[in-house]
Parts: C-alpha cells; structure tokens; sequence
C-alpha cells in the first residue's frame, strides 16, 4: 500500500544548477528485458520552464528517440521538490515513471522543512544528468576585486556587511557560514524566498554580497551588475574561467557541487533502472544537449555509478546538517 506524502510548503530553493553526462552504450540485454509499449512520464520537480523542466525536456526528447517510446514531461512545482516526489510515490513502480530533480531534494530539504518521510529512502539517483555550482559575487560598490579583499573588508566592519542567500537553509546560505569560520570574519545572513529577489537587491546595493548558483548570476556577471569573486566547484567553470574556485583560494572547505539527477523509487525492476540510466546518459552526452545546457549557464554531468551519487547525499546531508546545527537553525 502507498504512502500519501503530505509535507508542508516550504521556501523556495535551487533554482538552477543542471547540465549533461556522458556517453555510456545502452545494454541490448536490459532494453529487451523491459516492455516499450507504455509511455515514460518524466516528473520534473518545478515549474514549467524552470531549469528542471527544461532539462527534463532536453531528456525527453533524446529518450524518445533513443527507446523508440513515447516520452511526456509533467512539472510538479510545490515544496522544494516534495509535491513531485509524492506523484512518483504514487505512480506505478514500474520504471515508466521517473523524476527529474536537484540533489538539494536529499541533501538540504530534509533541514529546511519538518518530514513524514526520509527523503533518502524514498527516491533513488540513477544518473547525474548535470551540475553546476555557487558563486560569491558582490555589488560593485563593495570595495574588493578578489576574495581576499572581500575578507578584509568585511573585518573592518564585524557584523555589519551582509550576505544575501536563494533560501535559508541551504548551500547558499550555509557556505556563508562556512566562510565566516574560515576566514575568521562575522557577515550577517539575509534569506530571500528564490535567487530572483535575493539578486534585485544585491544589484540595488540594498545588500552587498551574496551566494547564488552559478546559472542565475552569470547573465548578471556579464552584464557587470555584480563582481564574482569565487566558485564552489572543484576546478574553475569554463561558464566563468577567470574566477578562481574557493579552494584554490585555501578554502577547500566550502567545495560543493549541485547536480540534477534522473531517480526512481528503490524497488524498480533492476532491468528498468538500468535500462534508463544508461539511455538517459548515451542522451545526454550528445553534442547539441551538451550545447543547449551550455548556454543555460550549466556544465555536463559526470557519469558517476547510483552508489556514488548515493554516498555523495550522505556526504552533503551530513555537511549541510552539521553546518545548521552550529547555528541551531530549525526546520519549518
């Protein structure tokens, strides 16, 4: 019997991070093991024409052709994600519906937002079909061209330079802290409801600085209305190449990558995931997707196996939630 999911709404998160894999050859064992004769319901948890849906749609279109089977998209906005997860919840698990969603929906709800359920358990990653990660940027005014200089100033005024985040609770917020530790400096914290209003304010000046994911502030950063500073990823964005990433600064600490991932519930048929993972990313790994995502601010994905992205949840989650703890943030 199934499980009605009826978690509360909770601030709006992510709003960008996604991007495409690499290219693995479809195993004709799993394909013939799985009838095609049932249309794939892709749910994409967010609204239509968010960043999630047009991934998800970008999927679409290659699964289509790939499988030869009819392939329809279905935006589920609502909850950070967990709207769209209790549709799957509820679909057949079969394997003929699937969800497309950030890693946060594992990683950073479950601290934002009081659960009936563990995220974790109920969902499980397939394929990481994209990534993308944070950048520090600030308004023009704010007196520093590199982080180092940001760093400075803001020990010349303790407590009173802010930082703006997408939501509380989240990377956005949560690397800010982690920076205050590292670097021995004291920024107050600002939550907005989504990266768009968190942005408008820090290009008015109303707020100097801020975490957004590297998608949104791109368009902001060519059009010189905000300074970056650094990027969360392991090595430099081609998207941004002359801005350094924080470790390389000596903040390794405040690494992190945000993925958008093709999951299912744990108990489809082996030959089903398998049979998904590997046409999602033979998809996904084609040269006009890779491009399509490029110009959406987002870098290709990396092929990694459902095991590891597993792990890699539970290494953000244990992160984020000890982050939150030192804070004594509470869930809504």
């Amino acid at each position: 019997m199934k499980r009605q999911l009826t978690p509360p709404i909770l601030r709006r998160t992510l709003g960008a991070v996604v991007a495409a894999a690499f290219a693995v050859l479809a195993s004709p064992a799993a394909l013939a093991q799985v009838p095609t004769d049932k249309p794939i319901r892709i749910v994409a948890a967010g609204p239509a024409g968010a960043t999630t849906d047009i991934v998800a749609r970008l999927l679409a279109d290659g699964l289509q052709k790939e499988l030869n089977q009819t392939v329809v998209v279905d935006p589920k906005p609502g909850a950070g994600g967990a709207v769209a997860v209790n549709d799957l919840m509820q679909a057949p698990h079969d394997g003929h519906t699937v969800l497309v969603a950030l890693n946060a929906l594992v990683s950073e709800i479950p601290h934002i937002v009081k659960l009936r359920f563990d995220m974790a358990k109920e969902i499980k990653p397939l394929a990481e079909l994209g990534r993308a990660g944070i950048v520090m940027v600030g308004h023009p005014s704010v007196p520093a061209k590199s982080l180092g200089e940001v760093i400075s100033y803001v020990k010349t005024s303790p407590g009173k330079v802010s930082y703006a985040s997408y939501s509380a609770g989240t990377l956005s917020h949560v690397m800010g802290l982690q920076l205050n530790k590292a670097a021995g400096i004291d920024m107050s914290h600002v939550g907005y409801k989504g990266s768009t209003p968190a942005l408008t304010d820090v290009m008015g000046g109303h707020v100097p600085l801020m975490f957004d994911g590297i998608p949104t502030a791109i368009p902001m950063i060519k059009a010189g209305k905000i300074v970056p500073y650094a990027v969360s990823l392991p090595q430099r964005s081609p998207l941004l190449p002359n801005v350094p990433t924080f470790a390389e600064l000596g903040y390794p600490q405040l690494e992190a990558t945000g993925w958008q991932g093709l999951w299912v519930t744990p108990d489809v048929p082996a030959a089903a995931q398998n049979r998904l993972r590997e046409a999602a990313l033979k998809v996904m790994a084609q040269p006009a997707t890779r491009e399509r995502l490029r110009e959406l601010g987002l870098e290709p994905g990396q092929p990694r196996t459902p095991d590891e992205l597993v792990k890699s949840l539970r290494v953000d989650y244990d992160r984020v939630g000890a982050v939150l703890k030192s804070i004594d943030f509470k869930p809504e």
